[in-house]
């Protein structure tokens, strides 16, 4: 009798890989990229690779030095180059950039165990340290160089509004990006171009997507400033970095079930529009999906399905 010989599962196989996957979230970042030279100028060119290759020489570097398997080339260092920086404005000093990037990499990827394992977005992360130690450095905007000859210094348009004063562009230049802003998150025509691409490669999940800005939109508008039901529904779609928070920031990996990925997204999108609404911070983008990030083990804890042949407590 022959023997028949049985593999243990899984028995799923994919062609998606991390490093396919990695590739093509930088690959949709590109037109937000030539975007960003387009509006801000060459600079914007070369932050955005010196924030690449800082990333991704500091991940080899360290992981040569503690032993580990090297990663390196997986695009993953690669994505979160582009993120901060696009985090960033095009005035940012070269050395608070790099700084973010070696604590992006090292501290909050890294140190826990590697891409999968950080419990938060890395970038985002290295947007919030710059906000907290250097905040200058972050909040020194400028006009599109499409719009004036010379760099001239000007706040957000959520900065404005919330300061009382009317906004000064049309629902128009904010979609195309001719605003002032950080340098990925102007345009919101070439971030839905990129996200279009993501969606068509099927490695990103457009319902939690569609739920975070769909809340914070609808939370805005019902509590507005002058009362309910007030709220600009395009100025706070499309005058911050919604968009590009929603595209390219809400990682909702961490939850297996449909139920669960969509929580996970309304929680940030609650926390995102409760600190635009009430408080003195004008954004709300970072804390917001940073905070879900933490709470993701609680949430996964409130949504947890049912293991058959076992009793429900």
């Amino acid at each position: 009798m022959s023997q028949t010989r049985v593999i243990n599962g899984p028995h799923i196989r994919t062609e998606n890989s991390t490093r396919k996957v990695m590739m093509n979230v930088a690959i949709s970042l590109i037109p937000a990229l030539l975007g960003a030279i387009y509006y801000f100028g060459i600079r914007a060119f070369y932050l955005a690779g010196l924030s690449v290759s800082v990333c991704v020489v500091t991940e080899y570097l360290w992981q040569k030095i503690t032993k580990k398997q090297v990663t390196a080339s997986d695009f993953s260092a690669v994505v979160t180059g582009l993120l901060l920086v696009f985090n960033m404005p095009v005035t940012v000093p070269v050395w608070v950039l790099v700084a973010a990037d070696v604590f992006s990499i090292i501290f909050v990827k890294q140190m826990f165990g590697g891409i999968g394992n950080n419990f938060v977005n890395p970038a985002l992360m290295g947007r919030l340290l710059v906000m907290v130690v250097w905040p200058a450095s972050v909040m020194q905007y400028v006009v599109p160089q499409t719009l004036q000859t010379d760099a001239i210094s000007a706040a957000t348009v959520l900065g404005t509004v919330k300061g009382g004063a009317e906004a000064g562009y049309s629902y128009m230049q904010m979609f195309l990006g001719e605003m002032p802003g950080a340098m990925g998150e102007t345009s919101k025509l070439l971030l839905l171009i990129g996200f279009g691409y993501m969606c068509y490669k099927g490695i990103v999940n457009m319902e939690g997507t569609f739920t975070y800005i769909a809340t914070v939109v609808v939370l805005t508008f019902v509590f507005g400033p002058d009362g309910l039901f007030t709220g600009d529904i395009l100025m706070n779609l499309f005058g911050g970095g919604l968009i590009m928070g929603g595209c390219y920031m809400l990682t909702d990996y961490a939850f297996l079930s449909r139920r669960g990925r969509l929580l996970y997204a309304f929680t940030a999108g609650v926390i995102t529009a409760g600190i635009r609404i009430w408080s003195n911070y004008p954004e709300g983008i970072c804390f917001g999906i940073l905070t879900a990030n933490c709470l993701a083990g609680v949430l996964s804890m409130l949504y947890r399905k049912h293991v058959y042949g076992t009793k429900r407590k």
